[in-house]
């Protein structure tokens, strides 16, 4: 069923009957949710799961912390590039044969990482398992959308965005549990039988709507080609933009060579990019979609919503391990509530997305995120594991309201053909918003780990009366501990040392929460010029 005729004849069954239609091939619609949404679960696990294991990987591998960052970081370039060439390639091979390679392709990659041999070896089965996973997650919403009418569409999104939005909490609780108990090689190798289970599902479940085999019969009776030129421009920016990125705080930004030449590259794939997509008939990525006013909202939100999920998803873990001694395990374990509390509102916001404007949804959730990045700025040396636990409570109650609302209210006005193509942007919006979310934290955490540095040691001299007096404490304490009197002194200093660094760091990652706040607030004026989102017997929205 596609998405016009969903809204045209769905609707009107479903309210007498109270029977969901059924989707194409007469499966139940709830099942082919279900299994796309464990497929995309997985993939989307894989963007988090290796983020804690990349010390384990680092030294099994013998290879330094820089270069072990590669693991991530060629796993998202791939997988942004292989998402614009998703909609025309679902097009031309049907749905079902490009998403079972797809998870045939991450599958088997998967299992290769687990068995990597070196470094070398390693990026390139991750570069296989992004390609892979990229085309996962744009068809999954796809197939959502043609096999559910408008009216149940909010609850569908809700288990497809359980997948999307807690994977990446479960990501690093699960990654850190294994390598810390098994290996890190397990990270990668419990993809094997999920894929497995995947695979066999969708072979029996999924179908092409008549739509889909209507459009792939005209494409090759027309012999429309694939817009390589255009894909190749798209790749190029996408690609030498997450390198940027994810890169350029390590690389010391422009002043590295490596962090230029793709800085120039990815301007030049830009400006090429945009004549080039709007003058073709069927262009790679269809840049008008971004032009209207709903669809470019919804892009500029989603932008804003993967910045905030995968940053906080990756600092707070890096927090309470650097500065509270927290296990991997346990610095997962300090996502899981917020994890549980998603699941929740996911079921909650798709039970009330159909009576609720998605506008007003997305204005709430993004002001209890905006609060909970808020709640982060209490920061201090005694934060307790709850501290944590319940700021990434208030994130799980706020991101449902977003996610599920944003990702109906995106297909709003979009013709049924258009659905590949806004899937695939609304997903590179996800994961460059997510890459710019995590650079931007880590660039005000460096810079402004050096302004507070500097401020903090004007005080730490030996005419300052404070420093004197906590100088002089100290070495009582050491000595009164069994240190002699020079030793003393020296442990006392180095003690000053170290809070003067953990205080340096509480207030740059302040700093940092503070931005995230700002960036989640400014979603909200985003969510209101959102156009209305028609419902049953309603005249469609104007644009």
């Amino acid at each position: 069923m596609s998405v016009g005729a969903a809204a045209a004849g769905g609707g009107r069954s479903g309210s007498r009957s109270g029977a969901l239609p059924k989707a194409a091939g007469g499966h139940s619609p709830w099942a082919i949710a279900l299994v796309v949404s464990l497929a995309t679960f997985m993939e989307v696990l894989d963007t988090t799961i290796a983020n804690v294991a990349l010390r384990y990987i680092s030294g099994g591998l013998a290879v330094g912390p820089d270069e072990a960052a590669w693991v991530v970081t060629s796993y998202l370039v791939a997988n942004a590039i292989v998402l614009t060439a998703s909609s025309f390639l679902a097009k031309r091979y049907g749905r079902k044969a490009f998403f079972m390679w797809s998870v045939a392709l991450f599958t088997v990659a998967s299992v290769l990482c687990g068995f990597a041999w070196n470094l070398r070896s390693l990026l390139v089965f991750r570069v296989l398992q992004g390609l892979g996973g990229g085309g996962m997650a744009p068809l999954a919403q796809s197939i959502l959308a043609d096999s559910f009418p408008p009216r149940k569409r909010g609850q569908a999104f809700a288990l497809y965005g359980l997948a999307v939005v807690v994977a990446p909490v479960v990501g690093p609780t699960l990654g850190g549990w294994l390598s810390d108990n098994v290996s890190w090689h397990w990270c990668f190798l419990i993809n094997g039988p999920i894929g497995l289970l995947a695979l066999g599902l969708m072979y029996v479940l999924l179908e092409d709507p008549d739509s889909a085999k209507r459009e792939r019969r005209r494409l090759r009776r027309e012999g429309v080609r694939f817009d390589l030129i255009g894909f190749l421009l798209v790749a190029t920016f996408l690609g030498s933009l997450e390198v940027v990125l994810d890169e350029g705080q390590r690389k010391d930004w422009f002043g590295s060579n490596l962090i230029v030449t793709f800085a120039i590259l990815s301007v030049l794939a830009f400006v090429l990019m945009i004549p080039w997509e709007l003058t073709r008939k069927n262009p790679v990525v269809d840049l008008r979609l971004l032009g209207k006013r709903q669809f470019g909202a919804c892009f500029l939100v989603m932008l804003a919503t993967g910045a905030i999920l995968i940053a906080t998803t990756q600092f707070i873990p890096q927090i309470v391990q650097d500065y509270f001694g927290y296990t991997a395990t346990l610095a997962g374990l300090a996502l899981a509530p917020g994890g549980l509390v998603t699941v929740f509102m996911m079921l909650v916001i798709g039970r009330v997305s159909g009576t609720i404007q998605p506008k007003y949804l997305i204005a709430a959730g993004a002001t209890i995120v905006a609060f909970a990045m808020y709640d982060l700025t209490r920061l201090y040396g005694d934060s307790t594991f709850w501290f944590f636990a319940w700021s990434r409570i208030y994130i799980g109650i706020g991101l449902p309201m977003i996610f599920i609302s944003i990702t109906a209210a995106s297909y709003e006005g979009i013709d049924p053909s258009q659905t590949d193509q806004a899937s695939a942007l609304i997903n590179v919006a996800r994961n460059v918003g997510g890459s710019m979310g995590v650079s931007l934290a880590q660039n005000i955490l460096a810079y402004r780990q050096q302004f507070h540095q500097s401020r903090l040691v004007e005080h730490i001299t030996p005419t300052e009366p404070a420093y004197q007096e906590t100088l002089a404490r100290a070495t009582r304490y050491f000595a009164q501990h069994g240190a002699a009197g020079v030793d003393a002194q020296g442990q006392a200093t180095a003690w000053i040392g170290q809070q003067l660094a953990q205080q340096v760091a509480f207030l740059a990652y302040i700093d940092v929460f503070w931005a995230l706040a700002l960036v989640s607030a400014s979603a909200v004026p985003l969510a209101m010029i959102l156009s209305r989102v028609k419902r049953e017997g309603e005249a469609p929205a104007g644009h």
